[in-house]
């Protein structure tokens, strides 16, 4: 069963979004793609992504759910989300 989870980080960049989903498909069995804005109208001051879907491929370890959400914890971190 393969489980989906929308993320999201207001304002972001697309090159963070690119990192961010470069580092948690070191996760394995997880599986991360990128959502585009869905905004009709380009405003400078937003992300250019609206987002990451992650999915679970394999059932997770709680040694993978746990590495996911460091990985997660240190952007938030980083960029005062």
């Amino acid at each position: 069963m393969e489980t989906k989870e929308k993320i999201e980080f207001a304002g972001l960049p697309l090159a963070v979004y690119r990192e961010i989903a470069a580092h948690l498909r070191q996760v394995k069995g997880l599986d991360v793609d990128l959502i585009p804005q869905s905004s009709s109208q380009f405003d400078y001051h937003q992300s250019q992504i609206g987002g990451l879907w992650i999915s679970w491929t394999l059932n997770p370890s709680s040694q993978s759910q746990q590495r996911v959400k460091q990985i997660l914890a240190y952007y938030q971190k980083c960029y005062n989300l």
